[in-house]
């Protein structure tokens, strides 16, 4: 139930976004789910996208720094309190989120959540022992 997320190391300076865009977008790739986090001088593109092997071949011929990370796609009740309902259940497995970030979707009555955990295998068990269901990576993918 895990999901591949790559991610893309950039300078923080203008255009470098742009060129991974057009980089995935010259090969074809679907960004699926984005986050970027910075600091002064680089930052962390984070992305789901619908081929991750072409993607990384892609931006590492072009000289990024690209690295993999697994984490977890889960659905989420699209009303209040949704979130919070598995968020409580991680807390009390003492399962710790370290960042997460919506995946858009074009319809539909629930969310999707993409969260990096501290212990992966421990909280996809907490959540489907609570019903939450978790996105496989082709079905996320296809999305």
């Amino acid at each position: 139930m895990r999901v591949e997320q790559i991610s893309v190391f950039l300078e923080n300076k203008a255009g470098r976004l742009s060129e991974v865009t057009g980089i995935l977008a010259e090969a074809a790739i679907n960004i699926r789910a984005l986050s970027l986090a910075d600091t002064s001088d680089f930052g962390i593109l984070r992305l789901i996208v619908n081929d991750n092997v072409k993607a990384v071949e892609a931006l590492k011929q072009r000289g990024f720094t690209v690295g993999k990370t697994d984490v977890v796609a889960v659905e989420v009740d699209d009303r209040p309190g949704g979130l919070h309902r598995i968020l409580h259940f991680l807390y009390k497995a003492n399962v710790n989120v370290e960042y997460m970030y919506a995946f858009v979707q074009q319809s539909g009555d629930n969310a999707v959540i993409i969260f990096r955990f501290d212990n992966l295998d421990e909280a996809v068990r907490v959540l489907m022992e609570n019903g939450v269901k978790v996105i496989a990576g082709e079905q996320l993918y296809a999305m």
